[in-house]
């Protein structure tokens, strides 16, 4: 099958010599409508959204991978003290000096990272990331025997915004990581003796800068690196191959936009044959890809309605189904002969009880996607032969046909399912009877059709289409429902 390309409209602004009157309303006219062009809007093949939900739950993950509240237990509290920013001030730092000779030691003994927020940032395509941070702190000191300890609270800050490159794609990053000194919360555990507890009191005042400026230069970077192993295995599982029969789908990330507090990523779908090569590939289009997806949607997925004819054409090819209508339906076979009997009696008498219907799908069904209903047309030819052993048939119809499409779901596969056939038009093509009006057979042709071409249908869409970023983001189950133009699929919360 032929790839598909998609070219941007041609103005058809070209100047010749015989037209060269009126130049400069012809370079107006010509400018006003390439410009009209460059902001059409052109619909993506697909549109993966990632909600707060979900960019929350990847981004604890990975920085658990990072072993964030590792760093967090090693922060250098006392050397980071020991730091003299006021050497101009030689009381402040006797002081100091004073304080520090009475610590043996100060180190965080336990952090742990509480629930993440993502929030729209005040800037335009900005998603504010806050981390929170939960920390405990011992001292050790000559002065008392137990261990001093401080709980301390801080929070992390970044940005995530979408960084445009020449020498790559678009995509993502997370920058202006900080923790400010407002966000920081030093308190005493334990109260002691007045000694420890004035200690105590000052290495809180010696920690209220110095923790700020750690959390920047130890902790940022790791939330930096978590927040790009994210993406990065976001984009390997958006380009995992969905398998269909022997060939397959495949994704392939165009460019990223920030909305509110989601990140949207916009992509192309191209098909696979058996051996991995593209046989159809899908871009951007003016088809109109604009679904309602609910706000507290955890993830989305929407896929273009020529995607999803794709899908289904790779699963339900065109064929050929041959069957004896007298051992197979042999009810419906009566029907058919007494159905013919009102037309002639002498062709019905011709059918023995080896007449036989072949069906032929001439092309694939396509599907119409509109929301609450799918319907799915189909063009079939079918002959219908008085006996196994004739070459002619006795009559060939050309038929018309669409059934409804329900679109349900098992796990984290999209399942569809044929239901019912109904006819917009049934022609007789071919008669080696005398020329008869078809819709005399059009009530027996559909039962013969949904008793035998919906059941071969629907088993090959059984095994449904498997949709792996369901499982991958922590979900054991999605909801697929048709929109205008598209199929959706949100995950069950």
């Amino acid at each position: 099958m032929a790839a598909r390309t998609d070219r941007p409209p041609a103005t058809g602004c070209s100047q010749t010599p015989e037209k060269m009157a009126g130049p400069w309303t012809l370079s107006l006219l010509c400018g006003l409508l390439a410009a009209t062009l460059a902001e059409a809007t052109l619909s993506p093949a697909a549109v993966l959204t990632l909600g707060p939900e979900v960019i929350k739950e990847q981004l604890t993950q990975k920085l658990e991978d990072h072993n964030a509240t590792t760093i967090l237990q090693q922060l250098p509290l006392l050397s980071a003290m020991r730091e003299k920013p006021a050497r101009n001030f030689p009381l402040l730092i006797n002081l100091m000096n004073t304080i520090l000779k009475s610590i043996i030691w100060l180190k965080v003994t336990s952090a742990s990272i509480l629930q993440l927020q993502v929030q729209p940032s005040t800037s335009y395509q900005e998603i504010m990331v806050k981390i929170p941070l939960n920390m405990v702190a011992g001292l050790n000191t000559p002065l008392v025997k137990t261990i001093v300890e401080f709980h301390m609270e801080s929070e992390a800050q970044a940005l995530v915004r979408v960084e445009r490159s020449d020498s790559g794609p678009s995509r993502p990053v997370l920058r202006e990581c900080s923790s400010s000194g407002s966000s920081l919360r030093i308190r005493l555990l334990h109260r002691l003796s007045i000694l420890v507890n004035s200690l105590a009191k000052k290495v809180m005042n010696l920690l209220v800068p110095a923790l700020p400026k750690m959390v920047k230069t130890e902790l940022c970077p790791v939330i930096e690196a978590a927040f790009d192993d994210m993406y990065a295995d976001l984009l390997k599982l958006v380009k995992v191959p969905i398998p269909l029969g022997p060939g397959g789908l495949q994704f392939d990330p165009l460019s990223p936009t920030i909305e509110k507090n989601v990140i949207q990523l916009n992509l192309e779908a191209k098909v696979l044959d058996s051996k991995g090569k593209v046989t159809i590939r899908f871009n951007s289009s003016e088809t109109s890809l604009t679904v309602p997806v609910p706000a507290n949607a955890a993830f989305s997925l929407i896929v273009r309605q020529d995607v999803v004819n794709a899908m289904v054409a790779t699963l339900l090819p065109s064929e050929k189904i041959v069957i004896l209508l007298d051992y197979v339906l042999p009810e419906l076979a009566r029907e058919l002969k007494s159905s013919l009997e009102k037309i002639s009696k002498q062709i019905a008498d011709r059918l023995d009880n080896t007449q036989m219907v072949e069906t032929v799908t001439q092309e694939v069904p396509y599907l119409h996607l509109t929301p609450g209903s799918t319907k799915a047309a189909q063009q079939i030819v079918m002959d219908i032969f008085a006996t196994n052993r004739d070459r002619r048939p006795l009559f060939t119809l050309g038929i018309e046909a669409n059934s409804e499409v329900q679109f349900y779901s098992e796990g984290d596969r999209l399942m569809l399912n044929f239901n019912g056939i109904s006819f917009d038009r049934i022609q007789l093509m071919n008669s080696d009877i005398d020329i008869f009006n078809p819709e005399l057979l059009k009530d027996v042709i559909s039962k013969i059709l949904q008793a035998e071409l919906l059941p071969n249908q629907n088993s090959k869409l059984r095994t449904g289409i498997p949709v792996s970023i369901v499982s991958a983001l922590g979900y054991e189950e999605a909801h697929w429902s048709s929109a205008q133009g598209a199929v959706l699929l949100i995950p069950y919360s």
